[in-house]
């Protein structure tokens, strides 16, 4: 990737112009929220499904849900502690939902869900979550090897994961290993769920990763509403980096989900892509081209010409609350573009009657923002911390209530 250039330098960002959210594909202005609703809001959708993620083609198979373990006294009587497995048909992957739930709860609780990147045994020090068996990547790179985890990875993730806090402020956990939906490497789309349909790509919007993962999400979801002591109503999708993009796609694609949050997803997540700045198009599809469909690779170093930007997939969202975060060493994720794709969703927010995003220029670091758009940038490099975690509870108390 080396012969990729970086921008690192805001003068060096290139000029651009941004769609508009509110301009139909025929030019006319949309003014109402029935005209975005029926009309805008699906014309986005298709254009984010055939240039950028893909159209998802779910299996036919039924899928089998098992309640595997269940305790009442999980972390020293804090939780319950509920483990289900869903298998996706005969001899197919088999999806592990870790959910915790708060004992402080007089009745069903809402909900954060997210994936996670090691497994589910990595969220906690719980021994009783068991060790994943799936294929993990060994490190922070591109590089595909057979690596599996084992018990000393237990806990390692716990600080991505404050699952003590969340209970403690009234609120469900419930989390899966993205890698039991869909593998992160590129395997020419054989393995995980893609394996389970035909793959129809002869228009080159076939479904990829990230939309396999916000598939994956959306039948977890199908799982916990059957479940009378999750409050299905009040469930928040949350990610991190790439899973940070799943979560908006899987927020944008999937009403259903009540409150979005976003955390360091840079490029083909919050961040605008005509900007270029840190991880492009090019070096992402370079890099992991099995993220986005095949269409997606004809605007490397051609932005300009792709019919969406990022802010249109937060504006997808609306009027539900979303939240994007960002982190100030994070260079690579851009978060001047994260914040101005949040600024640029604004008026969709506000077409729908909702106050948007509270501020106009990018706030100082620890000075979070929330209206039924919240921004952050804090301290510090891609991760996600106690602190992100602290302000999406604040706001899920805004929005969702204990």
């Amino acid at each position: 990737m080396a012969e990729i250039p970086v921008i690192y330098d805001e003068s060096s960002v290139p000029a651009y112009r941004l769609p508009d959210p509110l301009q139909a594909a025929d030019g006319s202005r949309v003014t109402s929220a029935e005209v975005w609703t029926t009309r805008r809001r699906p014309e986005l959708l298709r254009l984010f499904e055939h240039h950028v993620y893909g159209v998802t083609q779910g299996p036919a198979e039924t899928l089998d849900e098992q309640l595997v373990e269940t305790s009442s006294t999980a972390l020293d009587g804090l939780a319950t502690r509920k483990q289900t497995a869903i298998t996706f048909g005969s001899d197919r992957p088999v999806m592990h939902i870790l959910l915790y739930l708060p004992n402080t709860s007089s009745g069903p609780s809402p909900i954060f869900v997210g994936l996670n990147f090691g497994g589910n045994h990595t969220i906690s020090v719980d021994p009783e979550i068991p060790v994943s068996t799936a294929w993990m990547r060994p490190g922070r790179g591109p590089e595909v090897t057979d690596h599996r985890a084992t018990e000393a990875g237990r806990g390692t993730a716990a600080s991505r994961w404050p699952v003590e806090m969340i209970l403690q402020r009234g609120y469900g956990l419930a989390t899966i290993y993205c890698g039991d939906i869909d593998p992160d490497y590129d395997d020419g789309f054989a393995n995980g769920v893609h394996g389970l349909a035909p793959r129809k790509d002869s228009r080159g919007d076939a479904w990829a990763t990230i939309s396999a993962w916000a598939w994956g999400l959306s039948r977890a979801l199908d799982a916990l509403e059957r479940d009378a002591d999750v409050d299905t109503t009040r469930v928040a999708v949350i990610g991190h980096s790439r899973l940070g993009k799943t979560s908006l796609w899987a927020g944008a694609t999937d009403p259903r989900f009540a409150l979005v949050i976003s955390n360091d997803s840079g490029c083909g997540g919050a961040a605008l892509s005509r900007r270029r700045f840190g991880e492009s198009v090019r070096r992402i599809n370079n890099t992991f081209p099995h993220w986005f469909c095949t269409n997606f690779r004809q605007y490397d170093d051609n932005e300009a010409a792709l019919p969406v930007d990022q802010h249109e997939l937060i504006a997808l969202v609306a009027p539900r609350p979303v939240y994007i975060a960002s982190a100030a060493e994070d260079l690579w994720a851009d978060p001047r573009g994260e914040f101005l794709a949040a600024r640029a969703a604004d008026p969709v927010f506000r077409l729908l009657g909702t106050p948007g995003l509270p501020i106009d220029k990018m706030p100082a670091i620890h000075t979070p923002a929330q209206g039924q758009i919240g921004y952050h940038i804090r301290a510090g490099k891609h991760d996600i911390t106690a602190y992100d975690w602290r302000q999406y509870l604040d706001f899920a108390d805004r929005h969702l209530g204990r």
